[in-house]
């Protein structure tokens, strides 16, 4: 993982660090996975601190979680130009027994819900190769004003084994989103009826999570 270089979000979906956050620059390593295989991302707002004692995205951030990845040639040095295209998203769904959008599920409640990890299964027809895998947390709860959304993100290198042979299009960061998506500018305090993710749509053999028994 590209650690970050601190808890402090992304907001502009212009700057280049909508691709892998402001972090200490390449990882020391590569991780090997297998295509169909799962990699499980966590993410936690407390440096250090990887235990369920404290909720790993807190202070009522809630919002989906969105998995990217990126065909490269050398994950240990792509800078994140590369397209991405979207392997999976846990976004929202409604709680009918709430009182609106706060009460309803999310991504980000699903991580606090398993101590900030998400299993994210790698698609089983993806072309050998190195990949950097983008994770992000969108927090929403200020996002009623415009670019008022906190963009949570971390890019792992990996190297996918096995596979077959797609190569799915993808899309650029910055450019895929714009600060006045539907997904992005909202206020998720009121009665939502539905919500539309940002970015692309998940490719064919990625997964869409159900929000509130995602893990």
């Amino acid at each position: 993982a590209r650690l970050p270089n601190s808890n402090s979000p992304v907001t502009s979906v212009a700057s280049n660090d909508i691709r892998c956050n402001a972090n200490r620059g390449p990882a020391a390593s590569k991780c090997s996975v297998p295509a169909g295989g799962t990699v499980t991302v966590e993410m936690h707002q407390q440096n250090g601190d990887r235990s369920c004692a404290n909720e790993a995205i807190g202070g009522a951030h809630y919002g989906p979680v969105l998995v990217y990845m990126s065909k490269v040639a050398d994950a240990s040095t792509a800078d994140g130009s590369t397209p991405f295209f979207k392997v999976f998203q846990d976004t929202w769904a409604k709680n009918t027994a709430g009182g609106g959008g706060s009460d309803d599920y999310w991504g980000t409640k699903d991580l606090n819900k398993n101590c900030g990890k998400m299993d994210v299964k790698i698609p089983a027809n993806l072309a050998p190769g190195d990949y950097l895998l983008r994770a992000e947390a969108i927090a929403l709860h200020a996002a009623s004003g415009l670019n008022g959304a906190q963009f949570y993100v971390t890019c792992y290198q990996i190297t996918v084994t096995g596979g077959g042979s797609s190569s799915p299009a993808g899309v650029a960061f910055p450019g895929a989103y714009k600060a006045t998506d539907p997904g992005i500018q909202i206020n998720i305090y009121q009665n939502l009826a539905s919500y539309v993710a940002p970015g692309p749509a998940v490719i064919a053999g990625g997964t869409e999570a159900v929000a509130g028994s995602a893990g």
